[in-house]
């Protein structure tokens, strides 16, 4: 099951579709964090300003490096022992659309700790966009009950795992890090 909708979202994001998909924290609408023609989809289902970056999900700390000129080591432990699911927010990202890269040349990263998000990303080898399944300025759905027709309408594939949890699910925590390892918190 897990691998036949693996394969089956790999094949949308591959030819350029937005998927609906669970996370380690609330459901995502995410694509290929390389597409700019993906990314801008995703922009104009959720009416959201392409001011506004979204994240990018990695299924493993040691690509950090890849996406960001300089990772402070701190982000290492960071990532390690949050108890929580944690964005960072990091200056010089590198390699992905420049769609995703905010105007201080940042991006938001996250190592998933989700099967689902783990096997797509390592199939995919880049990173995964991320961000909330809303229409920009409505809440955040705690669950796949919570998702707008719209958002299920809009994307190329829903991904058929998960749809029946109705445990609440959170954002993640969000910390900028900057290269010195000075860190502020966005969102706790």
């Amino acid at each position: 099951m897990l691998k036949d909708e693996v394969n089956k979202a790999l094949k949308v994001i591959q030819d350029g579709g937005i998927i609906l998909y669970p996370t380690d924290t609330i459901w995502g609408i995410g694509c290929d964090a390389t597409n700019t023609e993906a990314i801008k989809k995703i922009y104009a289902l959720k009416q959201r300003e392409e001011s506004k970056s979204m994240i990018i999900l990695l299924d493993t700390d040691n690509k950090l490096q890849s996406y960001v000129q300089d990772v402070p080591e701190i982000a290492y432990n960071l990532i390690e022992y949050a108890e929580n699911p944690l964005t960072l927010v990091m200056p010089g990202a590198k390699n992905i659309s420049p769609a995703l890269i905010s105007s201080d040349g940042s991006v938001g990263m996250r190592v998933a700790k989700h099967d689902f998000c783990q096997q797509l990303i390592q199939r995919l080898r880049k990173p995964l966009v991320s961000t909330s399944a809303n229409i920009s300025g409505q809440p955040s759905p705690a669950n796949f009950s919570e998702v707008s027709d719209e958002i299920i309408q809009g994307v190329d594939y829903v991904v058929d795992l998960e749809q029946h949890d109705t445990s609440v699910k959170k954002p993640s925590t969000i910390m900028r890090l900057n290269p010195d390892g000075g860190f502020e918190f966005l969102r706790r």
